[in-house]
């Protein structure tokens, strides 16, 4: 759980940090007196950060979800489980 915690604040730092970049380099590439491939460029960073702040969560959720099925199968027990009956 220590790590998903890490996980996400490192995503939430990074994230950001790359969007803002990549939306500076796409309004330079758009409006600026630079060649047009700052703007694809731009389009790139943006889609990048997303992709990272998605899988950050998606990281996390998994971690979520199996720690959980972890625990409920540590309190299933197989003690009242009733075998099959041998002819």
């Amino acid at each position: 759980m220590v790590a998903g915690n890490k996980l996400i604040k490192a995503v939430s730092i990074v994230c950001p940090i790359i969007l803002t970049i990549g939306i500076i380099t796409f309004l330079v590439g758009t409006f600026g007196n630079v060649s047009n491939n700052w703007t694809g460029v731009g389009i790139g960073t943006i889609m990048g950060a997303v992709f990272i702040f998605l899988m950050g969560v998606f990281f996390k959720t998994t971690e979520e979800m199996l720690e959980k099925t972890e625990n409920e199968a540590s309190i299933t027990s197989t003690d009242n489980v009733i075998p099959f009956a041998k002819k």
